[in-house]
């Protein structure tokens, strides 16, 4: 019989990647319609990223503006939908161009289908690092 990965197992799978810096096998876990979305983007910030390359583009620096060393304190609920999940956690690291601390606290609701991520809502606050030197809008400006 074949097993499958629940989703709270996957996403704990995807911050081991993260935490390894690689993206382009946390883009892996993405189906091709997934769909990435920031409630809280400030203004020049994408609010919603529609497919895996679109997240995949979004992403692929990250290493480059944000040096993870943890995710402590990660819940993973479970929702009346089983392949929804919502996921409390913070990420904390430094920031590479600056080197200043980075703690960020991070609520997400999270759809999986078929092993791979179709939703992601991730509720972060973006204040928290309101520098240039973060910058994932792929412009130079804001």
């Amino acid at each position: 019989m074949p097993t499958t990965t629940a989703p709270a197992d996957l996403y704990r799978h995807s911050l081991r990647l993260l935490l390894a810096k690689d993206i382009p096998g946390w883009v892996a876990l993405w189906a091709d319609d997934g769909v990435m979305e920031f409630p809280f983007a400030p203004p020049g910030w994408p609010e919603r990223l529609e497919g895996r390359e679109a997240i995949a583009a979004y992403m692929r620096d990250y290493p480059d503006h944000i040096d993870l060393h943890d995710f402590p304190d990660v819940r993973i609920h479970e929702s009346t939908d089983p392949g929804t999940i919502v996921v409390e956690m913070r990420g904390v690291g430094r920031l590479v161009p600056t080197g200043d601390p980075f703690d960020m606290t991070y609520i997400a609701v999270v759809t999986v289908q078929d092993e791979r991520f179709t939703s992601y809502r991730d509720y972060w606050n973006p204040l928290a690092v309101q520098t240039p030197a973060v910058d994932f809008t792929g412009s130079s400006t804001r």
